[in-house]
């Protein structure tokens, strides 16, 4: 039975990751673009049938194509030179205020040049609202071409391509201006052969917030007295590493901004926003809501409000900048230009701006819908050609177009005219019109997106669903054909009588949860629905616990079956030692309790989610306190990790060399980690530590080398048989060598707590400082889970005590502050011991700081399995196989499968919600981690079972034993 359910769980997990793989290539593809670069055509009217993919005119030399376009755009470039400041993560409210209030005293004192420019009326600033994923490249491809590009750009953060749709800098690059780029080397990966002179510094370490800036700065003096360059881009990055270290109130950031107020010269805008926690990646206001700040004369107006809550999107950099210097507006545009930066200009020439930026908007129109033409929806002869509300989108269009177009048509009729009024008001209309249509035309194509490949999305879940079946039968399999022990036929004739609270709480709650799933407002708040499963059901567990106590037959009984179970070879930890039925109910009663209390601690400690996030919490408290205290709670963390393994090794009855190493090793790295917490500097204005960084490294050498001896080692350590008087008979009254279960039990209890305690510690070194409770209260959690579960084994089936650990692991990920917008990523950890940025290695620091509950519940699950009864099999591998693993590792990848599964069909159905983006999709890329992350669990539980067996079944072959007596555990 055990090599039919292996091969079938082989054979799901394959349809599994080709399913899954269909999916992601189906569903998220890339935008519809237009090919090549805007050339003079964009100043003519577009006409009707298919677009042209590039350039049909002859290229000019970079002085003659200047010159033709300021012709043909009939009015000169309001600027030859441009400073494009890129303030890295800085909150458009930081400068602006909120809800035309203006920010706090501090932050106002914080720029005092730019806040004088504003309430000069000599700057325009504005809410640009940038797109999700708000990450760095995606949004600066944003600000350069005016498109908004796929929601997969956010993998593409981390490894940047070279851009090579119509953008500014190609197009200023084209007409002979000479470019210089200083910061954020994504500007050098976007762009590698552009620019004159250089100097890129790597915007994922952020550990660094203070070099990354000088580095730019120390050219400034140069740069700004050369006259060579007409386009200077600065990229600092200080400011958002430090709201990703200390978040958005770190004693730095008004620092950082007084040192950027201080380079503030042309123009600024900012790529992003930052959550309370300094993050971002996510869809909040907080993290869209970036700052546009112009500067210059064509800006400057004698009265203004500089706090009024003037909003524009990202993308309307682009045309804005582009008719401001006289190059064509980039093919896939969608943005709006700005009208308060276009003041220096005469009214005919900002109708002329608008009517541009209408035809670039228009011949995207026209690619998206071929049968769309300008002729056709204006009647030059009457008017507008539609004078009924419009029931399609291109009649809506049409409809739009047609008022701009006439209007603009009877300003220029009336041009001249002695009645200034009467012009003055069709010049109003006109403006009016075509914001109308601009409006609405780049509302729509914002959401537009190349049409999904229905039947391939179809296949790859048809094949999900049948990995979900396969799995499903081969947990089915294992329940009707699993062989029982005497002891196991005691307990499971006792659990069997009926369905118990517990179990059928369990399938309820996962129902619950998978139709949870399409709900929005359920998936931006998943953390309760976790907290809500795992706390009732643990308070299941104290009812039965309870009961269980008050029946005192029934522990008479219990107790005798279980000392008749530990007569002899079989071996559990938390049961060997002489217990009496009343201390072993009250360590079951004090087990349930350590759980429940850690969880509502661990509750309490974030407020998690996203609607929700601005409430009090525990952690937003201790980021208040001072740092002595969080230091002092991170002191106690690793202390008592380092306490309960001695505690733990204890358990064991060999007490050989490599115990010892092992133990001191463990301390070697507790002490590293202590070292570590107290050479850190969370708000510090100094640069790099580099001391934390070796210690890190060296924690992780120790580690390493200590984990890796301990799983390699523990089944050579301990006895592979032993040797009992069996009685004599005529034909033998030799003793008899039977296999060890204790070497079993042993060696995979010392190599799962080794698992869970180098994890944990781990996970203290890597995790925000103020996480230091709630990670060791998650290890208290799983270890008192096992304790439970070994201490009565007739309470809980077997399924549902591997299932509440994994309630356990989901419920402390949203514990530690995990959501499902990517804004929760913690970026600083993953720079914890590295000097440089890897995508690699920073990619892997991630995913353990995110995943560091999850797998510690799976890593436990090693140490839950040591606590089997090794009762009486007629083949080791097959109990081994059946008792083992295949519960521990099927049931994991059944639920996981179901979310999978359902949740892709969730997303399938809401391919065309309004949140489809900013949070069904974000939560699918979590779903998909977490399958990787349940493969990991599921694969160190398997190898490290079946390394453990196979050693201990060579060392007893080579003892001289006969097959019959290899194979006889008692």
């Amino acid at each position: 039975m055990g090599a039919a359910v292996a091969g079938w769980t082989v054979a799901a997990v394959l349809l599994q990751v080709a399913g899954l793989s269909l999916f992601l290539y189906g569903f998220f593809p890339v935008k519809p673009t237009l090919r090549g670069f805007s050339g003079p055509e964009s100043y003519r009217m577009p006409s009707c049938g298919p677009v042209s993919a590039g350039e049909q005119e002859p290229a000019l030399p970079p002085d003659q194509l200047r010159s033709l376009y300021r012709e043909l755009a009939e009015m000169p470039p309001v600027y030859d030179r441009l400073v494009l400041m890129v303030i890295d993560g800085l909150p458009a409210e930081f400068v602006l205020g909120k809800g035309g209030k203006p920010p706090s005293k501090e932050l106002m004192e914080s720029m005092p040049y730019t806040q004088s420019l504003l309430a000069g009326c000599q700057a325009a600033g504005y809410h640009a609202k940038a797109a999700p994923p708000t990450v760095t490249m995606p949004r600066l491809k944003a600000m350069v071409s005016g498109a908004i590009g796929g929601f997969l750009d956010v993998a593409f953060n981390f490894n940047t391509q070279a851009f090579l749709e119509d953008n500014l800098l190609d197009q200023l690059h084209m007409i002979g201006h000479k470019l210089v780029m200083l910061g954020d080397d994504t500007w050098i990966k976007l762009f590698p052969t552009l620019f004159a002179r250089q100097d890129g510094v790597s915007s994922f370490y952020v550990r660094d917030t203070v070099e990354v800036d000088f580095n730019v700065s120390r050219h400034l003096e140069f740069e700004l007295a050369a006259k060579d360059w007409s386009v200077l881009v600065l990229h600092y990055l200080g400011l958002d590493h430090v709201g990703h270290i200390g978040g958005r109130r770190s004693v730095l950031m008004t620092q950082k901004m007084k040192e950027m107020d201080d380079v503030i010269r042309k123009v600024v805008v900012s790529d992003h926003g930052m959550t309370e926690g300094g993050n971002h990646g996510g869809s909040s206001y907080e993290e869209t809501d970036s700052l546009a700040l112009f500067i210059g004369h064509s800006v400057e107006r004698p009265h203004c409000s500089p706090y009024d809550q003037n909003e524009a999107l990202q993308v309307d950099l682009a045309p804005t900048l582009a008719l401001l210097f006289g190059i064509p507006i980039p093919k896939n545009n969608i943005g709006v230009l700005l009208p308060e930066v276009f003041n220096s200009l005469t009214d005919n020439q900002k109708l002329r701006t608008l009517e541009l930026n209408s035809w670039q908007i228009l011949r995207l129109l026209q690619a998206q819908m071929p049968a769309f033409c300008l002729e056709d929806c204006i009647n030059w002869e009457g008017g507008l050609g539609i004078v009924v509300h419009p029931e399609s989108t291109e009649k809506k269009f049409c409809h739009l177009l047609s008022k701009a177009f006439v209007s603009h048509q009877s300003s220029r009729l009336h041009q001249g005219s002695n009645f200034m009024s009467a012009e003055a008001q069709y010049v109003g209309t006109s403006v009016e019109n075509y914001y109308g249509f601009l409006r609405y035309a780049s509302e729509w194509l914002s959401h537009r997106a190349t049409d999904k490949p229905f039947y391939l999305l179809i296949s790859a879940i048809l094949l999900m669903i049948m990995s979900c079946l396969f799995l499903m039968g081969a947990v089915s399999r294992l329940f009707k054909g699993q062989s029982l022990s005497q002891t196991d036929l005691l307990t499971e004739s006792y659990l069997d009588q009926r369905w118990h609270l517990d179990e059928v709480f369990i399938l309820t709650g996962i129902l619950l949860y998978v139709i949870s799933l399409g709900s929005s407002s359920f998936v931006e708040e998943e953390q309760y629905t976790w907290n809500f499963l795992t706390s009732t059901l643990y308070l299941i567990f104290l009812i039965k616990t309870v009961q269980a106590m008050l029946k005192g037959s029934n522990s008479v009984l219990v107790h005798r079956a279980e000392e008749k179970r530990f007569d002899g070879n079989n071996f559990s930890y938390a049961s060997s030692y002489e217990l009496t039925p009343g201390k072993r109910d009250g360590y079951k009663l004090c087990t349930i309790l350590i759980v429940l209390v850690a969880g509502r601690v661990i509750r309490a400690w974030h407020q998690g989610g996203i609607n929700w996030v601005h409430f009090p919490d525990i952690s937003k408290l201790l980021a208040q306190a001072d740092s002595s205290i969080v230091k002092s709670l991170q002191t106690v963390s690793v202390l008592a990790v380092v306490a309960l393994y001695s505690v733990s090794l204890m358990l064991l009855r060999a007490r050989s060399k490599v115990v010892i190493g092992v133990w001191l090793s463990h301390i070697y790295c507790g002490l590293l980690v202590l070292l570590h917490i107290w050479e850190n500097q969370i708000n510090t204005s100094l640069p790099i530590n580099h001391s934390t960084t070796s210690i890190a490294r060296l924690f992780y050498g120790t580690a390493s080398v200590s984990i890796s001896a301990t799983i390699l080692a523990s089944p050579w350590i301990f006895p592979a048989y032993y040797t009992e008087t069996k009685p004599a008979s005529s034909s033998d009254s030799n003793p008899v060598k039977d296999i060890d279960s204790h070497g079993i039990s042993d060696s995979v209890f010392l190599t799962g707590m080794t698992y869970t305690v180098f994890w944990c510690l781990l996970q203290l070194l890597l995790q925000q400082p103020i996480n230091a409770i709630p990670l060791l209260l998650i290890f208290l959690q799983t270890v008192s889970s096992i304790a439970h579960f070994s201490l009565d084994k007739t309470l809980h089936k077997q399924w549902v005590q591997v299932i509440a650990m994994q309630f356990l692991g989901m419920a402390g990920h949203f514990g530690l502050g995990n959501t499902n917008s990517l804004a929760s990523i913690d970026v600083a950890g993953a720079f914890i011991g590295i000097s440089s940025y890897s995508t690699v290695l920073s990619g892997v620091l991630m995913f353990i700081i995110t995943y560091g509950s999850p797998l510690m519940l799976y890593l436990g699950m090693v140490v839950y399995i040591s606590m089997k009864d090794i009762s009486t099999p007629q083949q080791l591998w097959s109990y081994v196989l059946d008792k083992m693993i295949t519960m521990p590792c099927l049931l994991p990848l059944l639920i996981n499968s179901v979310a999978l599964t359902s949740y892709t069909i969730v997303l399938l159905l809401m391919r065309n919600h309004l949140f489809v983006w900013s949070v069904f999709s974000p939560k699918y890329l979590y779903v998909c981690a977490a399958t990787v992350c349940t493969y990991v669990g599921v694969f160190l539980i398997a190898t490290t079972a079946v390394y453990t067996c196979a050693v201990l079944t060579f060392r007893a072959r080579g003892t001289g034993m006969s097959p019959i007596d290899r194979i006889m555990v008692y």
